[in-house]
C-alpha cells in the first residue's frame, strides 16, 4: 500500500462538488421555483472555462411576480413594524449560512474564480463576522423615535416626533466579484429596518444567491414575499426593477455605466438610489516611504486578478524613489503565484468570463497605442496547467510611460493591472489624485503618520488608507464620491440609507 499523498483537489474537483449541491431554482414569494418558460441559463467555471451547471433564468413574469410578493409582503404583514421578529430572523440567517459555510466557500471558488485565500477573508469569513451581526444589534439600539419640544400657539405645548420607517420594497442588484459579500451588506440593512427586497444577482455568479433563496424558504422564519431572489441573463427583465412603480429604492454595486442608467430609469418614479460603483483608487508613495510596503501595496492590487473596485490600481511613486519602485514592483509581479484558484498559494485566479478578459487585454493594447510601456506582463498567462488552459487568465502587469491623462490611468480595467506615475511633491501628488473622475478609496505610504493623514484628508474619496490602514467593516461606512456613487453601504450610514424620515407634531395643554 502506498504512503504517498492523496493528489490536491482542483477546480475541475471543486466545480463538480460545487454543481453536485448547487440550487437552480428561484425563491419567489416563499417558493423555490423555475422560471415560468422553463429558460435556464448556463453557470460557466472562470477557472477551466467548463460548465459548471444551469439556473434558472427569470423573464418579465417572473420579476413581475417577485415585485408583487415583496410589494404585499411590506403593505400586508407586519414585517415592516415587528423588530423582534426581524431580529430572529437575522439571527436564523446567520446561523443557517454558518452552517453552510465550507459549502459555500468551495462554490463561491468554483463560479467566481476567487483565490481559496480571499474566502478567508473579503470574500466570506469578514462579512460572515458583521454583515448581518451588525445591523441585527442595531435594531435593539438604534434611536427609532425622537421627540423634539418647542414652539406652539395660543398657550398650547408644540410636540414632535420624529420616526424612522423603512423605505419599502427593494431592489437589489449585486456584481459577480465578491457576491456573497456584497448580497449580505445589502440583505443586512435592509432587512433589519423592515424592508422588502427582490435580489437580482450577477448572472455569472448566480449559486450563492440562490442558495441563499434556499435557506430563507427552508431554515428561517422570514415570511414569504419579504426576500425574493430571482436570477436573470436579461438587462430588460433586470431593468423591470429601475422602472417598476412598487419599488421604492434600487440599492446597486456595479459600474458607473449601469449605475447612471438605473438613476435615469428610476427618476420617473422617484426612486431612493444607493449606488456603489466604479473606482481608480490611488496609492501615494511619499518619499520616505517603507520600500518594502511599497511593493506589498502593489501586490495587493493582483489579489482576486484585480477584480476589486477598491483596488489601489494607480500608484503615484515620488519621482526620487520612482525607478527603484518600478523596478521592485516589477520582479514581484513576475514572482506572483498564478493559477488554479483551489491552491493555497494562489493570488492570482482568472477573471469573471471571457469577455471580461478581452476588455482587460483591450485596455493594455490601448496603453501601448499611447506609448506606455509595459514592464511586465501584458497579455495571457503561460505555462497554465491542461486543465486550466481554457480558464480566463491575465498576467499581471505593470504599465509606466504615461501620464495621468492616459485612458489606462483614468478608466477601470477590472483585472490585474497596476500603473505607476511619478509625482514632483505632496501637493503634486494630491492633485494628480484627484484628477479623476471617480472617488472610491485611496491609501498613502509614508514613514510620517502626521503627514500620511494631511494627505488622506486632501484626497477627494470615501475611504483611504494610512500606512495599512484598513477601513473595511460592517461598522464602516464604504461608498464613493463623484463617478463612484451614491450613498453608503455599512455602518449607521448604511442603516439608515434603507430608511425614510417621518416628523408627527401634535399639540397638548402646556401643563401635559
Amino acid at each position: 500500500m502506498s504512503d504517498a499523498a492523496e493528489p490536491a483537489d482542483t477546480s475541475v474537483d471543486i466545480g463538480r462538488r460545487a454543481a453536485g449541491r448547487a440550487e437552480s431554482r428561484m425563491l419567489i414569494d416563499g417558493e423555490l421555483v423555475a422560471a415560468v418558460s422553463g429558460a435556464q441559463f448556463e453557470n460557466i467555471s472562470p477557472a477551466t472555462g467548463s460548465l459548471l451547471g444551469y439556473t434558472a433564468s427569470a423573464d418579465s413574469q417572473d420579476m413581475e411576480r417577485a415585485i408583487g410578493a415583496a410589494r404585499r409582503a411590506f403593505d400586508e404583514t407586519d414585517w415592516s413594524t415587528n423588530r423582534g421578529l426581524r431580529k430572529r430572523c437575522l439571527e436564523q440567517l446567520q446561523a443557517a449560512i454558518e452552517a453552510e459555510r465550507d459549502d459555500l466557500g468551495e462554490e463561491l471558488i468554483a463560479e467566481v474564480g476567487c483565490p481559496v485565500v480571499t474566502t478567508q477573508s473579503a470574500q466570506l469569513d469578514w462579512p460572515l463576522a458583521g454583515a448581518l451581526r451588525y445591523p441585527a444589534g442595531l435594531i435593539d439600539t438604534f434611536e427609532w423615535e425622537r421627540r423634539l419640544d418647542g414652539g406652539g400657539l395660543f398657550g398650547e405645548r408644540n410636540v414632535r416626533t420624529v420616526v424612522n420607517e423603512p423605505v419599502g420594497v427593494v431592489g437589489a442588484i449585486t456584481p459577480s466579484n465578491f457576491p456573497i459579500e456584497v448580497i449580505l451588506n445589502k440583505l443586512g440593512p435592509a432587512l433589519a429596518t423592515g424592508n422588502t427586497v427582490v435580489l437580482k444577482p450577477d448572472p455569472n455568479t448566480p449559486w450563492n444567491a440562490t442558495r441563499l433563496g434556499r435557506i430563507v424558504a427552508e431554515r428561517t422564519d422570514i415570511p414569504a414575499g419579504v426576500l425574493n431572489v430571482v436570477p436573470t441573463v436579461s438587462n430588460d427583465v433586470a431593468g423591470l426593477l429601475g422602472t417598476d412603480p412598487r419599488v421604492d429604492m434600487i440599492s446597486f454595486t456595479g459600474s458607473t455605466a449601469v449605475g447612471k442608467l438605473l438613476m435615469r430609469q428610476g427618476a420617473d418614479t422617484m426612486k431612493r438610489m444607493f449606488l456603489e460603483l466604479g473606482g481608480k483608487s490611488v496609492a501615494i508613495v511619499l518619499e520616505d516611504a517603507n520600500p518594502a510596503a511599497v511593493v506589498g501595496a502593489a501586490v495587493g492590487v493582483c489579489v482576486h486578478a484585480g477584480q476589486a473596485c477598491a483596488a489601489t490600481t494607480r500608484m503615484l511613486v515620488h519621482k526620487s524613489l520612482f525607478d527603484d519602485a518600478v523596478a521592485n514592483i516589477t520582479a514581484a509581479y513576475q514572482a506572483v503565484p498564478v493559477g488554479d484558484p483551489v491552491q493555497p498559494e494562489t493570488l492570482v485566479g482568472p477573471v469573471i468570463s471571457a469577455a471580461q478578459k478581452g476588455r482587460v487585454l483591450a485596455a493594455i493594447a490601448g496603453a501601448r497605442s499611447e506609448g506606455a510601456e509595459i514592464s511586465t506582463g501584458g497579455g495571457v498567462v503561460d505555462g497554465l496547467p491542461e486543465h486550466l488552459t481554457g480558464g480566463h487568465y491575465v498576467a499581471p502587469t505593470v504599465v509606466v510611460g504615461v501620464d495621468n491623462s492616459a485612458a489606462i490611468a483614468q478608466q477601470e480595467v477590472f483585472g490585474p493591472v497596476l500603473i505607476v506615475l511619478p509625482f514632483e511633491n505632496d501637493d503634486d501628488a494630491v492633485r494628480i489624485a484627484n484628477d479623476s473622475a471617480y472617488g472610491l478609496a485611496g491609501a498613502v505610504i509614508s514613514r510620517s503618520h502626521e503627514r500620511g493623514m494631511d494627505v488622506a484628508r486632501r484626497i477627494r474619496t470615501g475611504s483611504f488608507g494610512v500606512n495599512g490602514g484598513m477601513f473595511y467593516g460592517a461598522d464602516a461606512p464604504f461608498g464613493g464620491y463623484k463617478n463612484s456613487g451614491v450613498g453608503r453601504q455599512c455602518g449607521i450610514e448604511g442603516f439608515q440609507q434603507y430608511l425614510e424620515t417621518k416628523t408627527i407634531a401634535y399639540r397638548t395643554p402646556r401643563n401635559q
